[in-house]
């Protein structure tokens, strides 16, 4: 497209083809095929005028609908907000236009990005294109159903608690979630500013690289230089422990091919983090979002309070909010409670970590993404690991929280499918502010494991 030899617009029609092809994923809220056509006519015009195409030239990107966009309504996947258009592009998605992206529509999520299935109740579930029966995950649901499903090589996501990385594990694609505060959040749908962070879901690493790279403003090069010597942490006693058996099968083989590659397994320990994420991470969250989200929308000019948002949610979003936010609630979260979680617990988290990485001298945390691969849409209370009953919420959010709260970068990569078909993942945490260098760890490591098939159409 960058030397003219394939038209934007020729591109655009075709993945506009897929996406009608795959419209029962409900992997859109928002898509306008001709506001695309055009975005994408205009880009060749402006090539064929002299214009110096950027590194996103002609690609159309799909954005999970938290985001705002000048162009496009943004919903947060909540009745309030169906009509919510928003003045401005969020600074991400100037940054992807600025280098000659266009928008591919606003992608389904979680209602207001608190949960992670996706199973909309507003604007319909969506559906995972390796089992559609199955979730996606979430809250980025959408976006990753997108770029697994074919539909875009590379979309956007946010993550505040495992909304990038969860969809990228289920859905057998690339997430990076970057080191806190990489990529601007300004204009996006809130739950903490603490923890909220903005990132690319794909299936290659080198697509997460080129958005970073972008985003970013960091135009290192990424060079991989294979697993020979490279040191990579495990800690069994929290990550490890009750695993779905064909989790741990493929984890089990994945870790043989690291050491098969040269790679160094650390065995370690990191004492007291499970107490520290107990302590940590719903209490920040739950008492940040009815602050933030009240400022978001009237900073970006919504006509909805936060009270009539919450009053018009779906009821399973109400029942969170009654239980967990609101006061009055049986887990609200006190003032003392949150303060201590802030500045106390979340730097002994910090810390906790650093000292890790500094005794043990590893590129990176390596750790089953989630204790399962993707469940059935609806089995979002419990599941059945081993015959026993497990919450929803800990086999799905355990492994993840705790880079996620204490702001390091996550890499999540497909390892393969379960003898269902079903994508499993592992994660690679680095330190702070090494998102390079564990992009660039990222692509060693796909070589390793390869490639998932794509989903059966």
């Amino acid at each position: 497209m960058t030397r003219g030899e394939l038209k934007a617009e020729r591109y655009a029609e075709a993945l506009l083809a897929r996406c009608r092809a795959a419209a029962a994923l409900g992997a859109f809220i928002t898509l306008e095929p001709q506001r695309v056509l055009e975005q994408a006519r205009e880009l060749d015009r402006a090539r064929q005028a002299g214009e110096a195409p950027g590194p996103l030239f002609g690609l159309p990107i799909p954005v999970k609908d938290s985001v705002n966009t000048k162009d496009y309504r943004t919903t947060g996947g909540t009745p309030a907000l169906r009509d919510f258009q928003p003045k401005d592009d969020a600074p991400v998605v100037a940054s992807l236009r600025a280098a000659g992206a266009l928008v591919l529509g606003k992608t389904n999520l979680h209602e207001l990005s608190y949960g992670w299935t996706s199973n909309n109740q507003a604007f319909g579930a969506v559906h995972n294109p390796y089992d559609r029966a199955r979730i996606p995950g979430g809250s980025s649901g959408g976006t990753a159903a997108a770029v697994a499903a074919r539909l875009a090589p590379l979309g956007l996501a946010e993550d505040t608690e495992g909304s990038i990385r969860v969809p990228a594990a289920f859905c057998g694609i690339a997430g990076f979630r970057p080191t806190t505060g990489r990529y601007p959040t300004q204009a996006c749908i809130p739950i903490s500013p603490l923890f909220d962070q903005v990132g690319p879901l794909a299936r290659v690493v080198e697509d997460l690289a080129l958005f970073d790279s972008v985003v970013a403003n960091d135009r290192r090069p990424i060079a991989t230089q294979g697993l020979r010597g490279v040191r990579l942490g495990i800690v069994r006693d929290y990550w490890y422990s009750g695993l779905d058996p064909e989790v741990e099968r493929l984890t089990d083989l994945a870790l043989a091919k690291l050491t098969e590659a040269g790679a160094l397994l650390v065995e370690s320990e990191m004492p007291g983090l499970a107490e520290l994420i107990q302590r940590t991470t719903a209490q920040v969250q739950n008492h940040d979002v009815r602050i933030a989200l009240a400022r978001f929308l009237a900073d970006y000019g919504a006509a909805q309070s936060f009270e009539a948002v919450v009053a018009q949610a779906s009821p399973d979003i109400q029942a969170i909010f009654r239980s967990e936010i609101l006061p009055g609630g049986a887990h609200f979260v006190s003032e003392a409670v949150y303060a201590a979680a802030r500045d106390r617990h979340l730097p002994a988290l910090r810390r906790l970590y650093e000292e890790y990485f500094r005794r043990n001298g590893v590129a990176a945390i390596v750790l089953p993404t989630t204790l399962i691969a993707a469940p059935l849409i609806g089995e979002d209370r419990v599941v059945t690991i081993r015959g026993q009953a497990v919450r929803f919420e800990t086999a799905v959010a355990r492994n993840i929280a705790p880079g996620s709260t204490a702001g390091l970068p996550g890499l999540v990569l497909p390892i393969g499918l379960t003898t269902r078909g079903l994508p499993v993942s592992l994660e690679f945490d680095g330190p702070a502010a090494t998102d390079r260098a564990l992009l660039a760890l990222g692509g060693s490591l796909e070589r390793v494991f390869g490639r998932l098939p794509p989903p059966r159409r």
